[in-house]
């Protein structure tokens, strides 16, 4: 078989386990209803979808006349109870909110609906004003299967006043080996504070998050284009001791339990010079009574082998394969991906406030731009140098920058990181963490294989 033909294979089978898998997962419910008139949506209950529930009603129902019943659960939650209910295929739900994680899995399974149709008839949606790396990232074998509602990727934000009291430049596009050295030089720059903060938190979410596109940019992979493991090859090797090492030497007080929140609030209490993570977290940063607002430098992910090395991560609707409403499904998507949606949240909740990361003409948007203008460039130009087909220096048997698109990731990613935590941690040498994750690799890799000799 070709590797694409590999590839195609291993995924069908992945999205086949998914199925088995769903079954015996856990959740909860929520009231839904019916009628004509009516769709039902499930979602994450993050803070910009609550906003969205909340405008629904005077807007979007008052202008179409079609009900939108909203189940809303935290995101473990909903992440089973979609894959429950999209796997059974039972049409109680006619959208969902999904990552660019499941998006391509579930678009394999034939678990949702292509959007291309749709699309083509809906001129004023406007598909080529959103970012391409999220259209890729949305899409499986050239067809579309989501629209994003906001999007992600990771860049690194640093004390502009801590390095110039240094004399320290940070170049306009570092590498690993300047933010080393940078976090040396302003280690101990104030009384307490450390070089930089780097997730060391367990879990295929936190700390390989980010440690993921360092393995990419060292030249590293979890798998190679025939699925043969490579979790103790040396570039992974490589980008797992730098990391461990410079979190070691100059990185923030406990380490091995700090996650995306621990690292936000070592950067805003001044603990920290730099910190390496989620764009998303700028607007934090920046917000109206921040300690660091307006102090904060924000400089492409850094890289060592590729041009860049920033992550891709985007919250995004799909419809139901086997929804029986999928008319009014696309109206709802469309319009809570659409730039009339953000300018209604811009002007009732704030500009502040609006989902971003997804669309072209927002950072051209000056009202956007008055309140973002710190890292509104910078947040774009990482998304759009995202390559979800193409993260490191060779071919990937799935999509994916700070994972791999397969429904066993999540769990082999985890356990892996337990081990580097402990690393981390001081208890078990990096050598031994990725031996024992080589071992969890093979057992996964081997189920691919098969399928592709199949």
């Amino acid at each position: 078989m070709t590797p694409r033909t590999r590839r195609r294979a291993g995924v069908a089978a992945a999205a086949a386990l998914t199925v088995a898998l769903s079954g015996c997962a856990g959740w909860g419910g929520g009231a839904v209803g019916g009628g004509g008139d009516s769709i039902n949506v499930l979602m994450v209950n993050n803070p910009q979808m609550i906003d969205l529930q909340n405008l629904t009603a005077a807007n979007f129902t008052k202008e179409t006349g079609i009900r939108v019943n909203f189940t809303v659960l935290p995101e473990n939650d909903v992440r089973d109870k979609i894959s429950q209910e999209f796997s059974s295929q039972a049409g109680q739900y006619d959208v969902a909110s999904l990552s660019n994680f499941e998006v391509p899995i579930y678009a394999k399974a034939k678990w949702i609906t292509p959007l291309d149709d749709y699309i083509a008839k809906d001129s004023a949606f406007d598909q080529g004003d959103i970012l391409k790396s999220m259209t890729t990232s949305l899409s499986s074998d050239g067809q579309v299967y989501g629209e994003p509602f906001y999007g992600e990727s990771s860049f690194l934000m640093y004390r502009k006043d801590v390095l110039q009291e240094k004399d320290v430049t940070m170049p306009e596009k570092p590498t690993w080996d300047d933010v080393a050295k940078i976090a040396a030089q302003v280690d101990g720059a104030r009384p307490g504070m450390k070089g930089i903060c780097l997730r060391g938190q367990p879990g295929w979410g936190q700390i390989f998050a980010p440690l993921t596109t360092v393995v990419n940019t060292f030249g590293g992979t979890w798998f190679d284009e025939d699925w043969n493991p490579q979790v103790d090859s040396p570039e992974f090797r490589a980008a797992v001791q730098f990391y461990v090492d410079l979190v070691q030497q100059h990185g923030e007080n406990g380490a091995p339990q700090a996650g995306f929140v621990e690292c936000l609030n070592n950067l805003t209490q001044g603990n920290v010079a730099m910190w390496y993570d989620a764009t998303s977290a700028a607007g934090s940063l920046e917000a109206e009574g921040s300690p660091v607002k307006g102090k904060i430098g924000y400089a492409p992910a850094p890289v060592k082998e590729t041009d860049s090395s920033g992550w891709l991560y985007t919250w995004a609707w799909a419809i139901q394969e086997a929804s029986t409403k999928k008319d009014n499904a696309w109206k709802f998507v469309s319009w809570a991906s659409s730039k009339e949606y953000e300018e209604l949240v811009g002007q009732e909740l704030g500009w502040a406030k609006v989902p971003s990361g997804k669309r072209a003409s927002l950072y051209e948007n000056t009202d956007y731009l008055d309140v973002a203008s710190a890292f509104a460039d910078p947040t774009k130009a990482a998304i759009e140098a995202a390559d979800p087909e193409n993260p490191g220096v060779q071919p990937r048997p799935a999509i994916g920058i700070q994972f791999v698109d397969i429904p066993e990731f999540p769990s082999l990613g985890t356990q892996v990181s337990q081990y580097v935590s402990s690393a981390i941690a001081g208890q078990m040498t990096v050598d031994d963490a990725l031996r024992q994750g080589q071992g969890l690799a093979e057992d996964v890799a081997e189920r691919y294989q098969k399928a592709g000799q199949q």
